[in-house]
Parts: C-alpha cells; structure tokens; sequence
C-alpha cells in the first residue's frame, strides 16, 4: 500500500512540474537552480532534464511493477481480490456522452479531458503571455515587423504545446504497461486515447510548421528550412518530423483506415522517422521532455519481438459451417489471465507481416493448459485462413506466432447480482470467457455467483453455432446447470431455419513439432518483477553510458557550455546508448526467464504423448452432424428469435435485480444504443461497460 500512495505522490509532483513550466517562475527560478545543483561533467545540462522529466515516470513505471508482483503473490496465497486501479471506481464509470464525435465518453474520461485541454490552453497562454511581454524588443533586434515577432513566437509556443500530446502519445501503446495497468486502464481500451492525442499533436506541429513558414517567407528567409545547425535547433530536421508526421496522420482517415488497412498499419511505422528527427530536431536534453512514453514503450516493443520470434503449438482447429474457426494452442500451466484478454497473432503461410488481434475465449482455471480464440471470416487474412482449414485436403501443422495475451487487471463481473452481456456477430467471443470464468467460479467458489442473460443477434441462422463455441472440445468437464444462464437467440435476416443448411463442426488435428512452444507470458510467471528490473536496470546501463561518454569525450569538448559538441553527434549517440542498454538487459531476463521455465518440457510432454493429437488422425468428428455433438443440449437451451432484432431496452426494463452489469460487445451502433439506455434510465442499478477493439 505504501508503494501505490508514493508513487501517487511522486505522480502529482511530475504533474505540478508540467502545469508551472511554461511560468516565468519555472524558468527563471527553477530550472536555474536545479541545473546549478545537477550539471556535471557526468551528465551536463542534459542531467537536469533528465532528472525532472524522465526520471519519475520510469520510477512509478518501476515502483508499479514490483507492486503488482507483490499483489499477485499475496492474492495467489490469500485468494484475495486485485486493486482495480485509479479509474477501476463503477460510479466514475457511467457514461455521460453517447452519440458525440468521441462515441462513448464516460464520467472519468470527460473529467480528464477537461482538465487535460484546460492545461494546453493554460500552456499556450502562458506561453504567449511571457513571450509578447518582449515582442517588441525582438521585433527591433531581429528587424522584423512586430506582428513577424508574434508569428514567430505564436510559432514556437504552440511546438511547446504540443510536446504536452507527444509526451503522452505512446502510453496508451504500450501493451504491457504497468502505468497503464496501475491506473486501471487496458491497452486494446486506451487506444482511443492514443488517436486523440494523434489527433491533436499533428494539429500543433503542423500549425508550429506552417507559422514558421509563413514567418520565414514574408521575412525573405525561406532558406533557414535547410538550416542543420551544428548546435540548437535542426529545422531540416524538424520538417522530416513533420512530413512523417503528416504521412502518418493522412494515412489514419476513415476511409482510408476501412478500405486500405494495410496502408495504414505500415505508414505508422513512419512514427521511427518521427521520434529520430524530432530528436535530432530539438537535441537529446529537450527530447527528455517527452521520452518517457516512448523508452516505455521501446521496452514493450522489444519484448513482443522476442515472444513473436518463437512459434506456438497449435494442437486443434474446431472449423464451424458459418465460416469461422476455434484455434486452441498448447498453454504454459503457469500462464493465468483475465477474461476479455487478447492476443496478437500471426500465420507466415498466410502473410509474414500481418498481425491480429481476438479475443482469448478459454479461461486459465478451466483450461488450464490450452489456450483458444476464435475467428470469423470477415476480411482477406480471415477469409485466407479459414480456406486453408476448411480445405478438403487438411493441413498436418500450421506455424503460429503470438503476442500477448494482454488483458485487465482483474474482472468485475462477479461483483454484480446480475450480467446482462449483449453481442452483435463475433461480438460473441468476449463474453466466452466471462461465461467459462464465472462456470468455474460457480464450481469452486462459496458465495453467490451472479445469473447471466447472454443476448446475441446474427445475420443467419447458421451463425447460431458460434454458441457452442461457449463449451470447450473437452465439454464433458462442464457442468453448465451450476451457472444461471439464460440465452436469447436473435436471427435478423431469416423468417425460420434453415433446414437445408446443415453442415457439419469439423475438428482438425495438428501434427506436434519439436520446435514448438506452449503459449507463455513473455517474461514468465513474474513478469512484473522482470518487467520493473528491465526498466530500472536498463536505465541505469543507459546513464551510465552516457556518464562514460559526457565524462571522456564531450566534457573535455565543450565544459557543459552546450554550444560547442554537434546536437547531432550528442543526440545519435544518446539515442544508440538507449537502444543498447533495452536491448541487452531485455534479452538477458527473456533469456533467464526461457531458462528457468520448468513447465515447458511438461506442457511438450503431454500433448506429444496424447493420443487424440497423433499425426495421423486428421479430421474427427467430421462425420457428425451439429445435433449429435456433446454440444447440443447448450443450443437446445437457447431461445431462438428469428427476423427481428432485440429489444434492449424492454429486456432491461425486465430484469430483477438490484445491481445489474450490461456489457456490450459488437457493432458501434449496438454499443451507442445500449450505453443510450443506460444513461436514459433513472435507476442507478445498471452499470454499463463496452467492450470493443479500435486497432
């Protein structure tokens, strides 16, 4: 406990630091004085920005860590429930905009908003306020027209302003932050974040870009965009930033986003181009500014390309007549994750660079050593996929790659009296893991377990097997009669069955490989331990580089007068040293970790000796039809509507219970539609929660 309130305290602090730095107080008090205190031949002036900017975010990001280590070994020996995090507060949940340009703002997120906007203003304004106090006096040195000066000065404020956005732009990013974690958010939820800060830095820089121009022309000094100082600021490096920048941000338009994905995933690679020039462009010491975000999300990068170069066991495929597929891959029995978790995947035979994210649908209690998701045929790599499965000449083995899984903290669900969960099409597989979850937990657990309504609509008839995938193949370890579960069918586009459209569940089974690993967490079973030591001993190998090199190489240059050594030659090193020292402790703990995983060899041992999964026995089950699965007696129990739509709202106005939670996984106009009823009702008794993926 003590460690979240003093890195709670430590936060406030780094945030006190960003509402005074664009004061005269900070600037001329401040600043001075801390670098009075800091500059040394160690580090020089580089040290203080260091010190002030970079040094307490990485310190929370470690403190965070070694907290969730310690909870998860208190909670796995007293089988307590996880702190929720900052933001895990239902009431502050409930969401208070719903068909807005935003889509669904809940109450916390609308606070943090406000305030984070009333910061850009008070920053530009600050800002400007200082620096048109002596307008007029630059205006004469520089021989220049008054209403020049201010341009120039607008110019510059509004770059200021926008280091604000880019210091925040690549948390939400970072799929295994532990921030992110320690104030209750998730990756796949904060990417909408990550969009809004986009947004909103590339409309300053371009503004900063265009002021300087246009500055820059009507003085008759258009060639200064050229300019590549040998110290202070690299214009030329500045506009490469920009151009990348504005590639990025053309390449994020709607349209082009939904018709040409793959155009927009691999121009957002250009963020490299980005982040070297605006580095380059402003030196290393006021890039500290903004680096924290980014080293964070370095290390997070780093570490999903060492768990993406190992290839997974992929032990079965369940191929469905609605044209989608169960992959169940072999799983470490170490591994444990929350429901709703995703991971990453990636198919070479299919495309080498394409990666996806689904929703695990098993649960680490139940399936304790096997690992599922599903997929529905909706899109050319899907659709690719599905064919290659569902092939009349089946495939022996399948080479996987993964990511993840990345998923919540800790779950709610048990929390409430009652569940309502509503799903459009795939929208479906978020809630297989709530459903498996809460089965267990009505199997193990003393206590009331709340009753379920799964409401789920689909186009066809033959979409109505995606319900089975609720049951796992070893369905016969599941009692489903221990779980209240009610479930409401909706087919929107037929009238009544199709009867001529019974095809069969098809089972494929894959050959083993001896070069195939179970699915694991990438850092193992103390993955926040590892995580925290690679943060804080990466940054000590990277100031200890720097140390080195300030010391014997530039000190004896420059001595920390900041006008002689080349920006250039400063910040490439700089950036070089950070890389290395990622580079190397994340490999050695990744490598110490592989080592140390006992449960391999095991989890190898039993799928090669079982003999469901030897080589030869290809497709089973082929020959059944749906009705004479193990499954049946789930679809059977379902209430079936066929050529209309369900009615939210009158289902909610039906339920009893005193504490309802309504999750919505679907369509966007499904989930504005219920988060519209929650917010109408009067009673405070529904609590709502979207789950959706904006990748």
């Amino acid at each position: 406990m003590g460690i979240w309130w003093f890195s709670v305290l430590i936060f406030v602090g780094y945030v006190m630091v960003w509402i005074m730095m664009p004061t005269n107080t900070f600037f001329l008090h401040w600043l001075p004085h801390i670098h009075a205190e800091t500059d040394s031949i160690y580090f020089g002036k580089q040290g203080t920005f260091i010190l002030v900017y970079t040094f307490p975010i990485l310190l929370i990001a470690t403190l965070a860590s070694l907290y969730f280590h310690l909870e998860q070994k208190r909670s796995n020996r007293h089988n307590t429930k996880k702190r929720e995090g900052l933001l895990g507060l239902a009431s502050w949940k409930r969401p208070l905009l719903v068909n807005g340009p935003l889509g669904i703002i809940y109450m916390t997120e609308l606070s943090f908003i406000i305030m984070f906007v009333l910061l850009l203003i008070w920053s530009l304004c600050s800002y400007l306020l200082d620096m048109f106090g002596s307008v007029a006096l630059e205006a004469a040195n520089q021989r220049v027209q008054v209403w020049e000066a201010k341009l120039e000065c607008s110019a510059l404020a509004l770059g200021l302003v926008g280091n604000i956005c880019l210091a925040l732009l690549f948390f939400p990013v970072s799929r295994g932050s532990s921030i992110l974690r320690f104030i209750g958010l998730t990756s796949e939820g904060s990417i909408k974040y990550h969009i809004w800060l986009g947004h909103i830095a590339m409309a300053l820089f371009t503004a900063h870009g265009l002021g300087y121009i246009i500055f820059w022309d009507k003085t008759h000094q258009i060639s200064e965009i050229l300019k590549w100082n040998k110290v202070g600021i690299s214009n030329v490096a500045g506009a490469v930033a920009l151009l990348a920048g504005l590639i990025m941000w053309a390449a994020t338009l709607p349209y082009i986003r939904r018709k040409a994905f793959e155009l927009f995933f691999y121009t957002h690679y250009l963020y490299i181009v980005f982040v070297v020039f605006f580095v380059l462009h402003v030196g290393f010491s006021s890039a500290c500014i903004v680096l924290p975000g980014f080293y964070l999300f370095m290390i997070d990068r780093y570490l999903r390309f060492l768990q993406s170069q190992q290839k997974i066991r992929l032990l079965s495929a369940r191929v469905l007549p609605c044209e989608a597929v169960e992959l169940n891959f072999s799983k470490n029995l170490g591994l444990c994750y929350a429901p709703t978790s995703i991971i990453f995947i990636n198919v070479p035979s299919i495309s080498k660079l394409q990666w996806h994210p689904f929703t695990v649908t098993s649960c680490s209690n139940t399936d304790s050593d096997t690992l599922s998701i599903v997929i529905k045929s909706s899109g050319t790599w899907s659709h690719s996929l599905y064919q290659k499965l569902s092939s009349s000449s089946p495939i022996s083995h399948l080479d996987v790659s993964i990511e993840g899984p990345y998923g919540p903290a800790s779950t709610f669900y048990s929390r409430h009296e009652m569940l309502v969960l509503v799903s459009g099409g795939s929208g479906i597989t978020p809630f297989i893991s709530i459903i498996r979850s809460l089965l267990f937990k009505a199997k193990s657990e003393e206590g009331k377990i709340p009753k379920v309504l799964l409401i789920c609509a689909f186009k066809k008839s033959i979409d109505l097997t995606m319900i089975d995938l609720i049951l796992p193949v070893s369905a016969t370890a599941f009692d489903i009669s221990s779980l209240q579960l009610q479930i409401e069918a909706y087919v929107t586009r037929e009238k009544q069955p199709d009867m001529n459209d019974r095809k069969f569940i098809q089972t494929l089974w894959f050959k083993s490989n001896a070069l195939d690993e179970p699915v694991s967490a990438v850092l193992g079973q103390n993955s926040w331990l590892y995580l925290g030591i690679i943060i804080s001993s990466s940054f000590i190998l990277f100031l200890l580089l720097i140390a080195i090199l300030t010391k014997y190489y530039i000190y004896p240059i420059d001595h920390n007068s900041d006008l002689i050594y080349p920006y250039f030659s400063r910040s490439s090193l700089s950036m070089l040293f950070m890389c290395v020292s990622i580079a190397i402790v994340a490999t050695t703990a990744f490598l110490w970790n592989k080592k140390q995983n006992k449960d391999l060899e095991q989890i190898k041992n039993i799928y090669t000796s079982n003999p469901s999964a030897s080589p030869g026995s290809g497709y089973q089950n082929a020959d059944k039809e749906l009705g004479n699965l193990p499954l049946q007696s789930l679809v059977q129990t379902a209430k079936v509507h066929y050529g209309e739509r369900p009615d939210i709202k009158k289902i909610l106005s039906g339920c009893v219970a005193s504490n309802i939670g309504v999750l919505v996984s679907g369509p966007r106009k499904m989930r504005h539609e219920v988060a519209s009823i929650c917010t109408s009702c009067s009673t405070d008794d529904l609590h709502f929660e979207s789950i959706s993926f904006s990748w």
